[in-house]
């Protein structure tokens, strides 16, 4: 969330449509949930998957859907 709001806030400097800011400060907070299954199978082969490929999913996704875009539009527009 915090890259998203910093992306969010930045973003002007590379588009001023609105729409694109948006996607980008949400590719950037989705980088997370992303990344982190591939490369937690990579640092903690003991580690079970049962735990950290759900856990983006079930927690971080909905989370960024429901609070993370709306504060992400508002800071565009602040900014």
């Amino acid at each position: 969330m915090i890259n998203g709001v910093a992306v969010a806030a930045l973003s002007g400097a590379l588009s001023p449509s609105v729409g694109d800011r948006l996607l980008l400060a949400i590719l950037v907070a989705s980088a997370s949930y992303i990344a982190v299954p591939a490369a937690m199978k990579i640092a903690v082969p003991q580690a079970n998957p049962g735990l950290y490929i759900p856990m983006p999913l079930a927690i971080t996704f909905p989370f960024n859907i429901t609070l993370g875009i709306p504060i992400y539009m508002q800071v565009i527009h602040w900014c």
